[in-house]
C-alpha cells in the first residue's frame, strides 16, 4: 500500500460529489493564475556509472556496471587520518572513493584495495564521477548553444572519457 506524499493527488470517495462551483473554479484559477513554480526533484543520494573499461576480480570476472552514494563531511575528513594518505596525498582520492561507491557489479564489498587494483582510466572516470555528483548536487548541467544561445541540460551521468 502506498502512502500519498506531499503534492500527490487523492481521489475523492466514490459517494461524494465535488461541491458543484468546483470545476468552472478550477478552471478559472487555472486559467488567471501565474505559472506555477518548478517542482522539486526529490534528493537523490545514490547515482549509477557505469566504468569505462571495468575493474577485473580475482576470478577474471570484469565487473563495470556500479553506484556511488554521496558522500558526507566524515567520508573526506576520516581518509585524512590514514597513514596511507599521510605519507601520499595522492592516495586521499583511493580511500575516499572506497567509502563511497556503495556497489559494483557482483562484487560483494567494495573498498579502498578494490579501488587501489582498478584500471587508471576507470579510476579517473570515478574521480571525475565523484567531482560531478557531490560538487553540483546531480549530474545535469545547464549549457547554452553558442549559435542560437538557447539554455537547456544535458546528462554527464554515465558519459565515458573522451565522449560529450
Amino acid at each position: 500500500m502506498r502512502r500519498a506524499g506531499p503534492g500527490a493527488r487523492t481521489a475523492a470517495p466514490a459517494n461524494t460529489a465535488p461541491p458543484a462551483d468546483a470545476a468552472p473554479a478550477a478552471e478559472t484559477a487555472g486559467a488567471a493564475a501565474a505559472p506555477r513554480a518548478a517542482v522539486r526533484e526529490p534528493l537523490r543520494t545514490e547515482f549509477e556509472f557505469e566504468l569505462p573499461r571495468g575493474f577485473v576480480d580475482e576470478s577474471g570476472t570484469v565487473h563495470r556496471n556500479g553506484a556511488m552514494r554521496l558522500a558526507t563531511a566524515r567520508d573526506e575528513l576520516i581518509p585524512l587520518r590514514d597513514v596511507r594518505v599521510r605519507e601520499n596525498p595522492a592516495y586521499l582520492s583511493v580511500v575516499l572513493l572506497g567509502r563511497v561507491i556503495t556497489r559494483l557489479g557482483t562484487l560483494g564489498a567494495v573498498h579502498d584495495g578494490t579501488v587501489e587494483n582498478m584500471f587508471a582510466s576507470d579510476l579517473a572516470f570515478l574521480q571525475d564521477f565523484y567531482r560531478q555528483i557531490n560538487a553540483e548536487g546531480h549530474t545535469r548541467a545547464a549549457v547554452a548553444c553558442p549559435h542560437c544561445e538557447e539554455s537547456f541540460e544535458v546528462e554527464l551521468a554515465g558519459s565515458r572519457l573522451g565522449e560529450s
